[in-house]
């Protein structure tokens, strides 16, 4: 079975636990990042790698949403405001020039524990559906048949193995002929240093920001936008992103 031409890196925001809501972000997100492997290879990662170089002398750092925000090592160059300046226009441009789609899932855990008790697993909801959209983009490109990688960020043995399965549980229930044969299911550590899964990771925090508080200034959400998943219409709920309930 040949290779597809898109690549999928998935992330998170929040946890997952319905025991212990956070108030502040009661919310779980999950944020699939869909890129033509072409502009991935030839124009994504050398991006993020001139930016690590320019900013860090090496390309070792990983870019983390929250230790950016925060400005906790290596990202403390950013407290200088001319640093952060020039660092946050340059990751803009990067997210805004680049060619990728996105698909995200936000679950109202709140919301969640009411109808289906402290046993749900948010995760697993916004996983279907999240594939499930992934999959109808890679129809409308052709790629049915076509082995297309989606790879998750390791979150430790259990954790993955758990994802895996719900993964294989998903494909194997047949609701989305052909996804079986398409989706292919990865795992690697944040240690991989991949360009995809950091991208992701930029994505998925102002998704829920911006649920939660859509009238609220939010920058990141504003480039975000402009590569969710549409209707031919233009319509964002229900097709680039599922809020559940």
């Amino acid at each position: 079975m040949p290779f597809g031409d898109y690549v999928v890196y998935v992330d998170e925001s929040g946890d997952h636990s319905l025991t212990n809501v956070n108030p502040q972000f009661p919310v779980f997100v999950l944020a699939f990042c869909i890129f033509p492997v072409r502009d991935y290879v030839e124009v994504v990662v050398p991006s993020i790698e001139r930016l690590k170089f320019d900013f860090f002398g090496h390309d070792m750092v990983l870019l983390h949403e929250r230790e950016i925000r925060k400005n906790t090592p290596p990202f403390d160059i950013l407290r200088v405001p001319s640093v952060r300046d020039a660092f946050q226009a340059r990751l803009s441009e990067i997210m805004s020039t680049s060619r990728y789609g996105v698909v995200a899932c936000v679950i109202d855990k709140t919301e969640l524990r009411a109808r289906r008790g402290e046993n749900s697993n948010p995760y697993h909801v916004a996983l279907e559906f999240g594939l499930e959209r992934v999959f109808l983009q890679l129809q409308d490109r052709n790629q049915v048949g076509r082995r297309t990688h989606v790879i998750f960020e390791s979150r430790g043995r259990k954790e993955d193995t758990e994802l895996e399965l719900e993964f294989r549980r998903i494909q194997d229930s047949g609701r989305t002929r052909g996804l079986a044969q398409t989706l292919v299911f990865g795992c690697a550590p944040k240690s991989a240093n991949s360009s995809g899964l950091q991208l992701a990771d930029m994505v998925a925090r102002p998704i829920g920001l911006h649920v939660l508080r859509p009238d609220q200034t939010n920058r990141a959400w504003d480039t975000i936008a402009t590569k969710m998943v549409r209707s031919k219409t233009g319509v964002l709920n229900g097709y680039g992103l599922k809020i559940y309930p």
